[in-house]
């Protein structure tokens, strides 16, 4: 078994998992508002990733191999929320109203203090436990990319109303998600190898 974690660790992943559940009720009330699917993506990926260091918090003290099966299962919950933004795509379709610029761009801008907070927090642990914290730290980065698209999206529907730019930023979000599954699988992969071979060394 390997040793325990140090207490900030613990203390950081419990205080990213707080930022982000508490901005997902932000957001998603305003994305219900106003009918955006970036931001229905955006809010969804704040509950994923309040999930996710819940689950590290839970998983810190143990061996890689249990830490690398715990990796592959988050890569499966970076999924979720891809999925549920192509059906939030699918439903705008029937209603192609562009939704209200100020509170979306206002809304992106607050996602993204949170989500670079977050970053910042994971950085200086995002090798110390394998697949765990760098689950943590992807979902927190790409979240900011994220944020930026929104953001944008709600500059250009102020100077041109159009559902588009909201429709385009949740595809992106949806395609940062799948890429940091892949690279979830892959981080859990090489763990589960290392614990493999250092099963085998006498």
């Amino acid at each position: 078994m390997e040793s325990a974690p140090s207490p900030p660790l613990r203390t950081v992943v419990l205080r990213v998992a707080g930022l982000n559940l508490g901005y997902f009720g932000i957001e998603i009330a305003v994305a219900l508002a106003i009918g955006s699917v970036a931001l229905i993506a955006d809010s969804l990926d704040f509950l994923e990733d309040a999930a996710i260091n819940l689950l590290i918090f839970a998983g810190l003290g143990w061996s890689a191999a249990n830490r690398a099966r715990l990796g592959t299962a988050m890569a499966g919950i970076l999924m979720v929320p891809a999925l549920a933004t192509a059906y939030a795509a699918y439903e705008k379709v029937s209603d192609m109203s562009a939704p209200a610029p100020l509170p979306l761009t206002l809304t992106g801008l607050g996602a993204l203090a949170v989500n670079l907070t977050c970053a910042l927090m994971l950085s200086r642990h995002r090798d110390g436990a394998g697949s765990l914290t760098r689950a943590a730290w992807l979902s927190a980065r790409n979240d900011a990319y994220a944020n930026l698209a929104i953001i944008a999206a709600g500059l250009v529907t102020a100077f041109q109303p159009s559902p588009w730019p909201d429709l385009i930023a949740a595809a992106g979000i949806a395609i940062l998600n799948a890429d940091s599954a892949g690279d979830i699988l892959r981080a859990a992969a090489a763990e589960r190898r290392a614990a493999h071979d250092a099963g085998r060394t006498p």
